[in-house]
């Protein structure tokens, strides 16, 4: 579990799309990023690290079937395009475990980063979005 000391990415109140199960797995794919900030900056090696990548890319994947599910059931003008976000964020997480998997990436400073801007991004850019149409935020 990451400590204060080893948080990259903390959880700030603008990130509330104002729908608590949304927020709830927010905060879950930010913990899960700061896991494994904390196992990168701790050295923990790659038998460590990979269950975390791992399960970042479940929980992802769960995370955005059911924001789907929900924005289908509130008929979100936009979803078609949030949809292919969605498949265009998964693939890159594929992609970092991909090359993770072949010893081709470490999990450096730069690639937690990278997660960071792609989760904050993505909440601040496209799930605010859908939070001001549906008048939930």
């Amino acid at each position: 579990m990451a400590t204060a000391t080893t948080v990259i990415f903390p959880w700030r109140a603008e990130y509330s799309v104002g729908i608590p199960q949304i927020d709830a797995q927010h905060q879950g794919l930010i913990k899960l990023i700061n896991d494994l900030h904390a196992a990168m900056t701790a050295g923990k090696g790659r038998e460590a690290i990979a269950p975390i990548i791992d399960q970042l890319i479940r929980y992802t994947e769960s995370h955005f079937a059911a924001e789907e599910a929900m924005l289908r059931q509130r008929s979100y003008s936009k979803l078609a395009g949030h949809q292919d976000v969605h498949k265009h964020l998964t693939n890159q997480v594929y992609e970092l475990r991909d090359k993770f998997q072949a010893a081709k990436l470490s999990i450096t400073i730069e690639v937690m980063h990278f997660l960071k801007s792609w989760l904050a991004d993505h909440i601040m850019v496209h799930d605010q979005a859908y939070a001001r149409e549906l008048g939930t935020r």
